[in-house]
């Protein structure tokens, strides 16, 4: 039921509804809408549509709406609830934000080209230009939040130190579903800062499309073996469902709670080398994969690009591009980061709800770099009102990107001609061409504007020949030049058996270069047709010509027909300015016919249309647009009421998805309530989430039988070594009782014995340490008499420790006065010349992340001093089953290698020079054998 009080606001919000689609389709009959009419499927309003949408009721009843209704809104009734709060006292949204303060601009300073890490980039950012601002955000109400490198690097050591404390270590995968807001660069630093890997995903826009957006989702962070979700509080509940979908991922946590840690980090540091981000292509020609990119990869292709746009001191970015995706996270700020630009960004619904808001942040920012794909430059052109050119000013705006989609000449002509009283200078407009494969760039336009190909139409088809057009051709085909290979990069264009092809010859275009990849994390299918001789396949056709790049379509979606090849970006656009279809939801694709086996060139296309008539016009309006474009007829022509053109969180046409949809003779993408969907993700993942839960229980259970064991063995058997007289028999009694307990708690251990029958001549032991069970495992693994081990001196003041220590005939050494040290280390060596044999933990500490930390010199000088034999053990799996930190062991094996006994005897040179021969081969042996990284970088 309907307030009366509401009922002319809800009159107003329909005529309003009403009359954009009248806009949008001049010369149709409007729907009859009600509250609970469709926007998508009844209204034919797509996100555009709602943006423009919600920018009229705000002008018509004076209020602020929050911009997440575009995504949002599924009804007309949404919007009217979302008027009820509404604050109608709301000033209007401003359309220009103050000028950016003094000292922004030409002060800053890049960062060297030595630096090998991104995290090594924010560190020398901070420690250099604290208080140099790094980014300005814009927020819904157009207000700015500023933060600079200091705070950036402390924010983000925050959340680094919040993973930590998640038990996240180095080489975990942690998924980042935050939309555009300051939280979201803080954590992606700070994934990097605990040594983990990013995973940028988008959140879920559109509750219509919520339970396809968590099951690919659910894909991609299984394909990533994701660890750890960080969400936003607003994506909270949908995001905690892929738990349920996702074995491996062990939980969700708010950004805001790893920000609001006070904990220090762990310094876990990364080489050029070591993964930095895994981010998955968009799948808009099939299932998304995930590109590896390295540290050194990503520098590349920033500091190639920054080349080829010849950044400098005095630039800006501004940008609304999304940051989950490779053109908004490296293009325009991870760039920003290592140059030391100021970045200015909004959220792309800010800029869908009104597009002017871009252009005005360029000139009021004075921005200089900027960039979008071709839809965003048509969408100023049709959105962008005429009274507000007079008041820009954009001879500033040196380099217009414009990429990520196909390029339409058309557009970039009316953009530059359009814009140009606003002094934008035609020769900004750069066309450029990327792929995630390559992190994000790989050919650059100079600075000298659009670059239009026309070709003969007949040639290009049937033979791939990109032979010029006559001047008074009336049918050309129209490329853009994408630009050239960007600096120590390298195309070509190849045939179908893989032979290079001359120049103005169409064919699969390869590349190569600093920052390809190493190929897709986990899909060794996906590798095996990405490489080709040290080159990568883009999966794109192309034609080179005069050094400049011409992408002609995606390999994936060229129809086949009639020996012709049939590029469907092109025809998508003719039958989408057809009346009666709805624009931008048209899918030219081909499809295998079942009894001939040739392939269907199928033109699939949205309409409100329902009656027989009007759409056996409209089916022919399109077949003679075909026709007239082609030559040729279509096979079929798909016409549907619903959503039966699937695309992706881009806006990019899924056109595999849309053919599936076709051949399995579905008749819609049928949407459905978002609380059925949620339900149907919830109950997807109730198996999965009942065996976890099986397995968490089971595995606490283990673990509290664990520490109840030893509570009742501790102690019998530390009276029975108090008890006795001699370390052997101590060592003895502890052995059989670390044996048995390890049992116990499901704790298998195996030996693996290297050493050869020097064993017995060794007197120094040296292991790497990762847990508290290191002690116990040696203890259970060594045959008695045993060895004594090396302890800190602080466990002497506790009177438990103490006793079984000594009894053990441990040896204590101080770690904090340094000629108490040096008198320790003397001590030990006069023990091992008297034959006692000494076990030494080298590390000193472990800590919870894995990992090989670094040696102290001291076991080994002494081996190297006195001639005595070492022998260097490798634990493996103690960390996993007790990690520092929990109290509760886990069930499992642990493995520790006995390697080769090392003699020092015969090497030559210093003893300073043997000791660093021991250690090195002691790690060496312990590296290879405890299957951890090396820390000593």
């Amino acid at each position: 039921m309907i307030d009366a009080a509401m009922k002319p606001d809800t009159e107003r919000l329909l005529e309003l509804i009403a009359g954009l689609c009248r806009e949008l389709r001049p010369g149709q009959p409007v729907p009859a809408l009600t509250l609970n009419s469709e926007l998508e499927r009844d209204a034919e309003l797509d996100s555009l549509a709602r943006a423009e949408l919600l920018v009229r009721i705000e002008a018509a009843f004076g209020v602020r709406l929050p911009q997440r209704l575009i995504g949002e809104a599924q009804t007309p009734r949404d919007f009217l609830r979302a008027l009820a709060t509404a604050d109608s006292q709301a000033l209007p949204v401003p359309e220009s934000a103050p000028m950016l303060a003094t000292g922004v601009t030409g002060t800053g300073e890049p960062a060297p080209d030595l630096l090998a890490t991104l995290t090594e980039v924010l560190a020398w950012h901070a420690q250099k230009q604290p208080e140099r601002l790094h980014l300005i955000l814009l927020d819904e109400d157009g207000a700015e939040q500023r933060l600079g490198y200091g705070e950036l690097l402390q924010r983000s050591r925050a959340v680094a130190a919040g993973l930590q404390a998640r038990d996240i270590v180095p080489g975990d995968a942690v998924a980042l579903m935050l939309p555009t807001g300051l939280a979201f660069f803080p954590c992606f630093l700070g994934i990097l800062l605990a040594g983990a890997v990013p995973v940028p995903i988008y959140p879920p826009a559109r509750p219509s499309q919520l339970e396809d957006h968590l099951r690919r989702h659910a894909a991609i962070l299984d394909n990533a073996g994701a660890r750890l979700l960080i969400a936003s509080g607003e994506v909270a509940l949908p995001a905690g469902l892929l738990r349920g979908l996702v074995a491996g991922l062990r939980g969700v946590v708010l950004a805001d709670d790893l920000l609001a840690c006070s904990a220090s980090p762990t310094e876990e540091p990364a080489a050029g080398k070591d993964l930095a981000l895994l981010q998955y292509t968009s799948g808009s020609t099939g299932n998304p994969k995930g590109v590896t990119l390295t540290h050194a990869q990503l520098l590349a292709n920033i500091r190639a690009m920054a080349r080829a746009a010849q950044v400098g001191p005095d630039d800006v970015f501004v940008s609304w591009l999304p940051l989950y995706h490779d053109m908004g996270l490296i293009c325009a700020w991870l760039s920003c980061l290592v140059y030391a630009i100021p970045f200015v960004v909004m959220s792309p619904l800010r800029f869908l709800a009104a597009p002017q808001r871009w252009l005005q942040a360029i000139h009021d920012y004075r921005g200089t770099l900027s960039g979008a794909p071709n839809f965003a430059y048509e969408l100023c052109l049709r959105r962008v009102p005429e009274e507000l050119l007079s008041k820009l000013d954009l001879s500033g705006w040196r380099i217009a990107f414009n990429g990520a989609e196909p390029v339409n000449p058309g557009t970039m002509e009316r953009f530059a001609a359009r814009f140009a009283a606003c002094g934008l200078d035609g020769q900004a407009l750069a066309p450029v061409y990327g792929l995630a494969e390559c992190a994000v760039g790989l050919a650059f336009t100079p600075q000298r504007g659009l670059q239009v190909d026309r070709i003969e139409r007949a040639a290009f088809s049937t033979l791939g020949q990109a032979i010029p057009a006559a001047p008074d051709d009336p049918n050309p085909l129209r490329f853009v030049a994408c630009g050239q290979p960007l600096p120590g990069y390298e195309l070509r264009v190849v045939d179908a058996s893989g032979a290079e092809l001359p120049e103005r010859r169409e064919g699969r275009l390869q590349f190569r270069g600093p920052s390809a990849t190493a190929g897709y994390w986990r899909n060794p299918q996906a590798n095996a047709q990405l490489f080709c001789d040290g080159w990568l396949d883009t999966g794109d056709y192309a034609y080179l010509a005069g050094g400049e790049l011409y992408l002609t379509g995606r390999s994936k979606d060229i129809v086949i027909k009639a020996g012709r090849n049939i590029y469907p970006q092109e025809v998508e656009e003719a039958v989408g300015r057809i009346a009666g279809v709805r624009p931008g939801c048209v899918a030219v694709f081909g499809s295998p016919d079942p009894a001939s086996g040739t392939e269907r060139l199928v033109v699939a296309a949205e309409t409100r249309l329902t009656e027989a008539a009007a759409l056996a016009a409209l089916r022919q309006a399109i077949q003679d647009q075909v026709v007239e474009l082609l030559g040729l007829p279509a096979d079929e022509i798909w016409l549907s009421a619903q959503r039966i053109v699937l695309k992706t969180s881009s806006g990019k046409v899924r056109r595999a998805a849309s053919r599936a949809l076709f051949e399995q003779g579905l008749s819609e993408a049928k949407p459905r309530a978002a609380w059925l969907q949620l339900a149907r993700v919830f109950l997807a993942g109730a198996l999965p989430r009942f065996r976890r839960l099986v397995t968490l229980v089971s595995e606490r259970l283990a673990g509290a039988w664990a520490v109840t064991a030893f509570s009742l063995l501790a102690l019998p058997v530390w009276l029975g070594v108090a008890l006795t007289r001699q370390p052997a028999s101590a060592w003895r009694l502890l052995h059989h009782a670390a044996r048995l307990w390890l049992a116990l708690a499901g704790i298998k251990h195996e030996i693996v014995d290297q050493s050869g029958p020097a064993t017995a001549n060794a007197r120094l032991l040296v292991a790497n340490h990762a847990s508290y069970l290191d002690g116990l495992v040696l203890i259970a693994a060594l045959p008695a008499p045993g060895w004594r081990f090396v302890a800190k001196r602080e466990l002497i003041r506790n009177f438990w420790s103490r006793v079984l220590l000594q009894k053990l005939g441990c040896e204590f050494v101080e770690r904090f006065d340094l000629q108490q040290g040096l008198a320790d280390a003397e001590r030990l060596s006069e023990a091992a010349q008297h034959g006692h044999r000494l076990a030494v933990f080298p590390e000193g500490t472990f800590t919870r992340a894995p990992g090989l930390r670094p040696f102290h010199m001291g076991a080994f000088v002494t081996a190297a001093r006195a001639g005595l034999a070492l022998q260097p053990v490798a634990l493996a799996g103690t960390r996993d089953r007790l990690r520092d930190g929990h109290w509760l062991p886990r069930r499992g094996t642990v493995r520790v290698t006995l390697g080769p006994v090392l003699d020092p005897g015969p090497l030559p040179g210093s003893e300073w020079e043997r000791a660093l021969v021991l250690r090195d081969a002691a790690r060496a042996t312990i590296l290879a054998g405890c299957g951890e990284p090396d820390l000593q970088r």
